[in-house]
């Protein structure tokens, strides 16, 4: 992984590292043979860069931890879901661009 600010996350510690954190927190849920998950990496790496300290960004492989993104309902990857104070704010389905994936992270600032 690039960024060290970027955290992995599973379903084992996603209370503790999501719904527990002091900081809003962007979930990407992706898995290794999605393509489009793949072109936006590198954009939510340099947003953990950008947002450190101030909002949280984690991936999910839902090959590895499939119990969380069934507890959301998500149906297609990547899914990025923005959570603050343990609760869902927004989410956006799609490979989509980094002013879109800024502004959704702004509006839970």
């Amino acid at each position: 992984m690039a960024s060290d600010k970027l955290l992995e996350i599973s379903d084992a510690d996603f209370d503790a590292q999501v719904l527990k954190n002091s900081l809003p927190v962007l979930v990407d849920f992706w898995a290794p043979w999605c393509g489009p998950c793949k072109a936006i990496g590198p954009v939510i790496e340099q947003l953990a860069e950008e947002y450190a300290g101030k909002v949280a960004i984690a991936k999910m492989n839902v090959d590895d931890s499939p119990s969380t993104p069934g507890k959301y309902g998500i149906r297609a990857i990547p899914t990025l879901i923005m959570f603050k104070n343990g609760e869902v704010v927004d989410q956006i389905t799609g490979a989509v661009g980094k002013p879109q994936l800024a502004a959704l992270i702004d509006k839970a600032l």
